[in-house]
């Protein structure tokens, strides 16, 4: 601050909040700075796909969250404006994505290990006497 000049003073119970909230802006703003001194083609190279919309969607849904705050501090109910909506609309955008990559994860079933254990599983040897008993009858319903 500059020396002489007025300080306004807020009601101390507001100070801690005010103070996360200013470190909370400047990393913001630091990663804000960092992303933007990024080419944009440079970044978008090394991502695939699903890895550049997610950037997309990010750099938009921080651009409109931060919109929302102006709208607070400018004593405009954001409720109100169109920017719920669209931030509802990334949101959706954002699932989908969600979903897709959850997708990717998904453990696929291989059908012919899965019939092996389940064969393997399920196997049970035969008695002896139980063999040589079914064969007897058989045997014996052949010849009859």
């Amino acid at each position: 601050m500059a020396a002489g000049a007025p300080v306004e003073e807020y009601p101390q119970e507001i100070d801690e909040q005010l103070t996360t909230f200013d470190s909370s802006a400047n990393a913001v703003k630091a990663m804000l700075e960092k992303l933007m001194s990024l080419s944009r083609n440079d970044l978008v190279q090394k991502l695939d796909p699903l890895d550049q919309a997610k950037l997309d969607l990010m750099s938009v849904y921080t651009l409109n969250s931060l919109f929302w705050m102006y709208l607070v501090t400018q004593g405009i109910n954001p409720r109100e404006h169109g920017i719920k909506q669209e931030l509802e609309r990334i949101r959706t955008y954002m699932n989908r994505v969600k979903e897709i990559t959850d997708k990717k994860k998904a453990a696929r079933l291989d059908k012919g290990a899965a019939s092996r254990f389940l064969r393997n599983a399920l196997y049970e040897p035969e008695d002896k006497e139980f063999k040589k008993a079914a064969s007897k009858k058989q045997g014996k319903k052949k010849i009859i």
